[in-house]
């Protein structure tokens, strides 16, 4: 079938969730919309499930608007088949499964994506499985491995362990030599994390996280922080930092404001950074896509790290997979079926 062909079969309209205004998960709204076009160097995808993350529940609030020209719906990653190509997207078959990083429009029966931010969806992992890892695994690789420099033998704290962020952080750091410490917020929690290869893990609501992760090291403390709390947990993230620690920021979910002791970043040559994925350039995230398909998709096909799933929900259901979501009892991802996802 020709690319002119595969567009002429399919549909002109489709199932996706709006946020009908900014405001609770009653907002999002089941409606019919038209099917988008690809674009030059784009790949339309047939979306089989999605992922349901924290920037998706802002721009649900109001708080993280999509950048010009992406889609108005949320949905930040998805899984399914290549239902058509733009010009200029050569790589991926009409037919063929894939997994993508889209800069919205997810919560949808169809989707668009730059063709650099799709990866095969690997044999061994089902529809879900594969969507759950885009949102998550380049925001891993960026922020830990990129921008935070984890090299194997280097110790990390990750902040959030149970969350689709930090079963991720855990698994990788761990798969490629780091040794891993963890935060949650609960027992249960804590015991998700060392079973996904932590060597420690504490909950935060037993006690202040410092003392317990400088009591694990024997006082030495962790090479790089994965943080996505913030304000409260700044000082404390950088005590627990050793000499030429690194503190990486993904999110401020207990405030973005801190004060911080500009002598110990000094004395001890601490490195403070952080990014958003969303914002970055579509060729910035292809090459983020290209690491992860050399480094993170062997181990994915190898079984030495998986996509952890809390809960799957029907996309018209996009409400209650938010409420879950916001409820902060989910361990991994919390997910999206579209249609019949392949077992």
């Amino acid at each position: 079938m020709s690319p002119a062909q595969a567009l002429a079969s399919i549909p002109a309209a489709m199932l996706a969730v709006e946020i009908a205004a900014p405001g609770g998960p009653d907002v999002l709204r089941p409606v019919r919309r038209p099917v988008p076009l690809p674009g030059v160097g784009e790949v339309l995808i047939q979306v089989r499930a999605a992922g349901v993350n924290r920037p998706d529940v802002a721009q649900r609030q109001g708080k993280y608007p999509p950048p010009p020209g992406a889609s108005d719906l949320p949905g930040l990653e998805v899984a399914g088949v290549v239902a058509a190509t733009g010009g200029g997207a050569y790589r991926w078959r009409l037919g063929e499964r894939v997994c993508a990083l889209v800069n919205g429009g997810g919560y949808a029966e169809y989707a668009t994506a730059p063709e650099g931010q799709v990866l095969p969806a690997l044999p061994n992992l089902n529809d879900v499985e594969a969507a759950a890892l885009p949102e998550t695994f380049f925001t891993v690789w960026a922020n830990v491995f990129q921008a935070g420099r984890l090299r194997p033998a280097e110790r990390l704290l990750v902040h959030g362990g149970a969350s689709g962020i930090g079963t991720t952080a855990i698994q990788l750091a761990t798969a490629l030599g780091a040794e891993v410490f963890a935060t949650a917020g609960s027992q249960a929690k804590v015991d998700a994390c060392v079973r996904l290869g932590a060597k420690a893990a504490f909950n935060y609501r037993e006690g202040p996280f410092l003392d317990h992760v400088v009591a694990a090291t024997g006082g030495q403390g962790v090479d790089v922080v994965l943080d996505m709390i913030g304000g409260p947990y700044t000082a404390a993230n950088l005590k627990v930092l050793r000499q030429d620690g690194r503190l990486v920021m993904i999110a401020a979910q207990g405030g973005a404001k801190a004060e911080v002791d500009l002598w110990a970043i000094m004395q001890r040559r601490l490195v403070l950074t952080g990014s958003l994925l969303r914002p970055r350039t579509t060729p910035e995230k292809a090459a983020i896509a290209a690491a992860l398909e050399a480094r993170a998709w062997p181990l994915l096909a190898a079984g030495r790290v998986r996509p952890v799933i809390d809960s799957t929900f029907p996309l018209a259901q996009a409400a209650a997979a938010h409420l879950r979501l916001e409820s902060g009892q989910h361990v991994g991802k919390v997910m999206l079926t579209v249609g019949q996802p392949a077992a």
